[in-house]
C-alpha cells in the first residue's frame, strides 16, 4: 500500500468524500468544507514535488501549517489540521497507510474570543429601521425580527419552508446542523412581521408551488448572501455599524442568560450539540457585569 503515488491522492480524496456523505451522513456543505481543504493541501505537497504517499510526513504536514499561518487566521488554520487528520485517519483505516503522520500534530493555540453582540437599544433601533412600505420592506423587517426572535442561522432561515412556521403558535421547525431538525420560537413582534410578510408574499409568487419562505423579488428562494446584504444594509442605517447576521444570534443570546435564562434552555434553542459551545455566552454576561462594575462601584 505505500507505493501508492500522489497522482492517486485525489481519487484517495474522492473515495473519502463518498465514505463521509454515505457513512458519516455529513452535510454537502462540510463535505464540500473538507474538499477545498484537503485539495488545498495536496496542491501544496505537488508544488514541493512530493508525489508519493510514502513521502508525505509530520515534517511536510508542519511545514504546510507554517504555509498557511502567514495568511489565515489560527481558527482557519486549525480546522484544516483536523480536515488532514480525518483524511489520514480514514486512508490509516482503509489500510492505505501504516502511519498517521499527522496524529501528533497540534495546531496554533487560538486566542479565546468573545462573541460580537449588539445592545438591546441597538437591536431596536435596528428592526425598527424598515419603512415597511414595499414588498422587500415588509420581508426585510420580517428577515430581522425572526433573526433576533429565535437566533437561527442564517442558512436555517433560507431554508425554512411555509410548512416549517406555525404562526398561531409561535413555533417554527428549523433544519439545522446535523441535519436534525429543532424546534424554535417567537414573540409578538416577529409573528406580526412574518404575518404581514406572508400578506403579500402571495402577491409575489410566480411559480405555484414554491415552498421556501422567504422569497427574493423575481419570487425564488432567498439565498444566505442577500440576507447578509440587507443585515449589513439597515445595521449601517441604523447604528452605524457594520452588522453580520450572526451578532443577532450572539445577541439573543447574550440577552437571554443576561435576564436570567437557563444555560441548558438556551443550548437547546441555539443547537448546540455541546454546552460548552453556549458557554462562551456566560463569558460575555461575566465580562459585561465586570465592565459595570469596574464603572461604577466607588473603589473599583
Amino acid at each position: 500500500m505505500w507505493l501508492c503515488y500522489l497522482k492517486t491522492m485525489r481519487s484517495f480524496l474522492k473515495q473519502f468524500l463518498q465514505y463521509l456523505q454515505v457513512e458519516r451522513n455529513l452535510s454537502l456543505h462540510t463535505i464540500r468544507a473538507y474538499d477545498l481543504d484537503l485539495k488545498g493541501f495536496i496542491d501544496f505537497l505537488e508544488q514541493k514535488n512530493i508525489f508519493q504517499l510514502q513521502e508525505i510526513t509530520s515534517q511536510q504536514i508542519r511545514a504546510y501549517l507554517m504555509f498557511l499561518i502567514q495568511s489565515l487566521s489560527r481558527s482557519t488554520v486549525n480546522r484544516k489540521l483536523a480536515s488532514i487528520r480525518s483524511f489520514f485517519k480514514f486512508l490509516l483505516k482503509k489500510g492505505y497507510i501504516k502511519i498517521h503522520p499527522a496524529e501528533a500534530i497540534f495546531g496554533p493555540k487560538q486566542v479565546k474570543e468573545l462573541p460580537q453582540f449588539l445592545t438591546v437599544d441597538e437591536v431596536f433601533r435596528l428592526l425598527d429601521r424598515p419603512k415597511v412600505e414595499t414588498f422587500l420592506d415588509i420581508r426585510n423587517k420580517a428577515i430581522l425580527e425572526l433573526l433576533y426572535a429565535t437566533g437561527i442561522r442564517v442558512s436555517e432561515l433560507v431554508g425554512l419552508n411555509l410548512d416549517d412556521v406555525d404562526l398561531k403558535t409561535g413555533k417554527i421547525f428549523v433544519y439545522g446542523k446535523g441535519r436534525k431538525y429543532r424546534l424554535v420560537f417567537m414573540g409578538e413582534k416577529a409573528k406580526q412581521a412574518l404575518e404581514n410578510y406572508l400578506q403579500i408574499r402571495k402577491k409575489s409568487v410566480k411559480k405555484r408551488g414554491e415552498r421556501a419562505f422567504f422569497l427574493n423579488f423575481r419570487g425564488k428562494r432567498l439565498s444566505a448572501r442577500s440576507v447578509e446584504r440587507i443585515v449589513k444594509k439597515y445595521s449601517i442605517q441604523s447604528i452605524f455599524k457594520d452588522v453580520y447576521p450572526h451578532m443577532l444570534r450572539h445577541s439573543f443570546a447574550t440577552h437571554l442568560l443576561n435576564q436570567g435564562a437557563d444555560l441548558r434552555v438556551v443550548q437547546e434553542l441555539l443547537g448546540h450539540v455541546s454546552l460548552a459551545t453556549t458557554q462562551k455566552y456566560t463569558h460575555v454576561t461575566v465580562e459585561k457585569l465586570m465592565e459595570v462594575y469596574d464603572k461604577t462601584h466607588p473603589r473599583s
